[in-house]
């Protein structure tokens, strides 16, 4: 029997569910200590685990307690002495109390009683523990606070300024915080140009006679790649492609003048707005004029195609409506503008249309035709006469446009709800607008006192780039056909041509190169391009 015995001995040593010899101390006995609880833990508890399984006997079964369950943990009530088979950790608590044992017999952590515990008062004990009685501690403070604040109490000093996209604070209001820290707006532009922009023109073209008119709109790149410009009283085209100079035709009145020009978008049927209140309509293939329309009283400053409908403003406000393909042209009229009317677009999906006029409004239309038409939305934060006017090609109902010279603003607005989204000073005068839809951007021309043509990106409206070279006002804005280049006409009598907007799969071009005078267009003197 005796080699049984050994091997239930040796079973039962071998074991792996038995506490650890030499192990640290539980938590709960760790807490106990720390927090001054009395703890009585049996001896056979801290015993090595074959010590445990010697002291038995083997064969018997372990006595249990009177109540006839088997605790792990026997707690000895405080004030009497404990057994040989148990280690009482004892000392005095502040309420005298000793914690119950859980019902399962075994505390695995320290709880303490919260209802005694101010917690308001020691969360300010902590807060306030400092040593003002140390010397060294007030001049280590002292100094510190002079060399970021200079001397002034931290809740009176910005540690970080933004200062790009700060909002304006109301007027009148006086801010007493100083400014630590700021960004550096110069690294941002640069970091912000992340593209290649020509700053200098691929071509300039000489345009004699050029009126130097805020009001006209004289300027037009068609889909054919055909470029209209109105120089007093004739209309030239010139051929981009194959950089041809062609004269459409001349008025033979020597008060007339063309006023405005306008190119359909399908086809090459042109619209050439007179001076006297007439609209006409050429053929530009056969260089034939196919009709004339009135119903203006004054010139004609503004033009736009909506399909077969042609919208014409005139300077005494009025705007009409042309149904080209009907012999009773006239289809609508459109009378909210009390002075002339100097920006009109038609929306990319032909559902609204945005007029501008010198009286500072601009008027939100639709398609409604008639007499008695009312704008969808007439807006009026701009402090001068809406000229430029730009509809966004990626978001119709967007519409951006540009005040006069004690407006300088660009604004943006949500045609549908009428309401402004944004509103960016460009401090000049803004004469016409483009979007650039590869890119996200927008040019601006604009007239004193740089006379420059400004990129910007959208929607944060960072200036990537200024465009300079003309000597007078920017007048007129158009893109040619692949959205790549820009024609811009200006006072001083030039056009220069600018591809700011090049495609990313073409090679970007080392060497910028000196604009010269177009060859070919000096063949045609002072009576048109040269």
């Amino acid at each position: 029997m005796s080699h049984f015995n050994f091997e239930s001995v040796l079973s039962e040593v071998t074991k792996m569910d038995g506490p650890m010899p030499n192990a640290p101390m539980m938590r709960w006995q760790r807490k106990a200590l720390e927090s001054g609880l009395r703890v009585n833990v049996p001896d056979q508890a801290l015993l090595s685990p074959w010590k445990q399984r010697l002291s038995r006997t083997p064969g018997k079964t372990p006595k249990t307690p009177s109540s006839g369950k088997m605790t792990p943990f026997t707690t000895l009530t405080p004030g009497k002495t404990p057994g040989k088979s148990s280690t009482t950790l004892t000392s005095k608590t502040p309420n005298k109390k000793t914690p119950k044992t859980p019902k399962h017999g075994v505390q695995d952590r320290f709880i303490p009683n919260r209802s005694t515990t101010d917690m308001d008062m020691g969360h300010y004990a902590v807060m306030n523990s400092e040593n003002d009685g140390d010397p060294t501690e007030n001049t280590y403070k002292q100094q510190l606070n002079d060399t970021l604040a200079g001397g002034r109490r931290p809740k009176e000093c910005n540690i970080l300024s933004y200062t790009n996209k700060a909002p304006q604070a109301k007027e009148g209001h006086m801010n007493s915080l100083s400014v630590l820290y700021s960004t550096n707006k110069r690294l941002q532009a640069r970091s912000m140009a992340t593209r290649y922009i020509a700053k200098e023109p691929e071509r300039i073209l000489d345009a004699p006679d050029m009126m130097d008119d805020y009001y006209l709109n004289l300027l037009d790149w068609s889909n054919t790649n055909l470029l209209a410009v109105c120089l007093g009283s004739a209309l030239y085209l010139w051929n981009a492609t194959n950089s041809s100079i062609a004269h459409l035709f001349r008025l033979s009145t020597p008060d007339l003048y063309i006023s405005s020009v306008g190119w359909i978008k399908e086809g090459n049927v042109l619209a050439v707005g007179i001076n006297n209140g007439a609209v006409q309509l050429w053929d530009t293939t056969k260089e034939k004029l196919i009709r004339t329309m009135g119903g203006h009283a004054a010139r004609v400053g503004a033009l736009s195609w909506n399909s077969y409908i042609l919208s014409s403003g005139s300077r005494t406000g009025a705007i009409h409506h042309h149904d080209v393909r009907a012999a009773e042209h006239m289809v609508g009229s459109l009378n909210n503008h009390s002075q002339e009317v100097c920006g009109l677009k038609w929306s990319n999906d032909g559902r609204y249309l945005a007029s501008g006029g010198n009286d500072n409004l601009l008027n939100i239309w639709d398609t409604t035709l008639g007499t008695d038409v009312s704008p969808l939305h007439v807006l009026t934060d701009h402090q001068a006469a809406v000229k430029a006017l730009a509809w966004c090609p990626w978001q119709p109902h967007l519409l951006a446009s540009g005040g006069g010279t004690a407006d300088r603003h660009i604004r943006f607005w949500n045609v549908t709800t009428g309401a402004c989204l944004a509103s960016t000073d460009t401090n000049s005068q803004v004469c016409s607008m483009l979007w650039s839809k590869e890119y996200k951007e927008l040019i601006s021309g604009h007239g004193y006192s740089q006379n420059q043509l400004s990129i910007w990106k959208y929607p944060n409206m960072d200036k990537l780039v200024d465009l300079t070279g003309h000597s007078a006002r920017v007048l007129c804005l158009t893109m040619s056909p692949d959205s790549q280049v820009v024609a811009s006409a200006a006072a001083d009598e030039t056009i220069r041509i600018w591809k700011c907007f090049a495609s990313d799969k073409q090679r970007k071009s080392s060497v910028s190169k000196v604009p010269t005078k177009d060859s070919s267009s000096l063949s045609i003197l002072r009576s048109g391009i040269r």
